[in-house]
């Protein structure tokens, strides 16, 4: 994300440094690293991400298991060792062994036509899209992760708010006693002052709740049900300018979802040469080595054996391949489609949250924070009763709790847009925006 971090450290960024520092191998056979502990970055958190996810160790697994196919499939038929005895006994001059005829034969199968290397390639390409696969299932996983951080750190944020909320209560409430203590006003209020800390008390304990949950979530994405960690830093209270969608959209082309298709176009291109390789036949040779016990003799025996390509002649085979073949232009404008709308949906989510956290940051919260000053303020000389100031006060920190929660939700929508464009929205904005940002905006 653009500004989510101090120094304007985008995921995007995050990713490739956690990637060049974590080998494969360290991926798909994680190690045991310490347990985070104390307060955790966003990139420490999706650096453990990436070494502990199961989701993450398996996608590496499958680019092992295509490795060792890859290594299946140039390996050439085994050969195979007969023998056969004939004449070994029966009846008349064929009762004993003296007139027995042993043979040794070796059988070889060639595979034509470029079978072995065509398989070979095929499978090489299989590895490749694994490879692919991984890198949109890392991307997704991370983007997941980062949308937990964020959501965690907004709920540290309302628990603040939920702790200073609880105090003022608590100071209102005392303020209520000593007017009541002085004959001020009735006994009543300090009940509904009372009231109203025990409900800031409440509120207070769903919010600590909701954040333990967010926590559990986190500490999830490296398996780690119950994180040791005590809390999370960065910067949520930062909101940049957005850039064009237009600019947004001429990025799509980058996403991996898309940059995939031109591996599965290659390897649905071999599948289509190695099922055409079917319909040149095999050959086997065959050598034997015969011993002629009558005779006391010894002989050789040569032979070939050439299926006849008649009837089959992998017609299904190969039609089939093709059919695979035109099927990858529609299947990857479907994809794009796809991710074009997801685009414009999180971009509507984008500019709303966008629109809601500056409005409410720029006119709502200033105009509150005034009205809930002036009320308290009031209520100790006698100019406002006990349930302006907590009307006042809910206002206000509504306002505020509905401020957290638009930046939140800005955060999040950046990660998503981010993961779909491939690149930060730092290096959108530097493209998209530039003239406004010389104008001082």
């Amino acid at each position: 994300m653009n500004c989510f971090l101090k120094g304007a450290v985008s995921l995007m960024a995050i990713a490739v440094f956690c990637t060049q520092n974590v080998s494969a191998q360290n991926i798909s056979e994680p190690t045991q690293s310490a347990t985070p502990t104390g307060a955790l970055t966003l990139d420490q958190a999706l650096a453990k991400v990436l070494l502990k996810n199961p989701g993450l160790q398996a996608f590496s697994l499958e680019v092992r298991a295509r490795e060792a196919r890859t290594l299946q499939a140039g390996l050439w038929p085994n050969p195979q060792l007969q023998v056969q005895s004939e004449d070994i006994t029966g009846t008349g001059d064929f009762d004993s062994f003296r007139k027995a005829q042993t043979t040794v034969q070796l059988n070889q199968w060639i595979r034509l036509g470029g079978k072995i290397a065509k398989k070979e390639r095929v499978a090489a390409l299989s590895k490749d899209l694994a490879q692919w696969d991984y890198e949109i299932q890392r991307m997704d996983v991370l983007t997941r992760a980062g949308q937990a951080f964020i959501e965690l750190l907004a709920w540290q944020e309302k628990l603040k708010l939920a702790d200073e909320l609880v105090r003022l209560s608590k100071t209102s409430l005392q303020t209520v006693s000593a007017r009541v203590e002085s004959g001020k006003v009735s006994s009543i209020q300090k009940v509904k002052a009372r009231v109203a800390l025990s409900k800031t008390r409440l509120d207070r304990e769903k919010v600590l709740s909701q954040l333990k949950s967010a926590k559990r979530r986190l500490g999830a994405s490296w398996a780690e049900p119950n994180p040791r960690f005590d809390a999370v830093l960065g910067d949520i209270y930062t909101v940049a300018a957005l850039p064009a969608y237009e600019s947004l959209l001429d990025q799509v082309k980058g996403n991996p979802n898309l940059t995939r298709w031109a591996a599965e176009m290659a390897h649905r291109q071999a599948k289509v040469e190695f099922e055409k390789s079917k319909a040149v036949p095999d050959v086997q040779l065959q050598g034997a080595f015969r011993r002629i016990e009558s005779d006391q003799e010894n002989t050789l025996v040569v032979g070939i054996t050439v299926p006849l390509n008649i009837f089959n002649r992998n017609q299904g085979g190969i039609s089939e391949a093709r059919h695979r073949l035109a099927k990858v232009e529609a299947e990857k404008s479907a994809v794009r489609l796809q991710l074009q709308t997801t685009l414009a949906e999180i971009y509507n989510k984008l500019t709303f949250s966008h629109r809601q956290a500056t409005t409410l940051k720029n006119e709502i919260l200033p105009g509150a924070q005034t009205a809930f000053d002036a009320m308290q303020e009031g209520y100790r000389f006698g100019k406002f009763g006990l349930m302006d100031v907590l009307d006042s006060q809910r206002t206000f920190f509504e306002s505020k709790s509905r401020y957290l929660e638009a930046l939140g939700n800005y955060h999040k929508a950046v990660l998503a847009i981010e993961r779909i464009v491939g690149n930060s929205l730092a290096a959108v904005n530097l493209t998209a925006i530039k003239p406004e940002r010389e104008t001082g905006q």
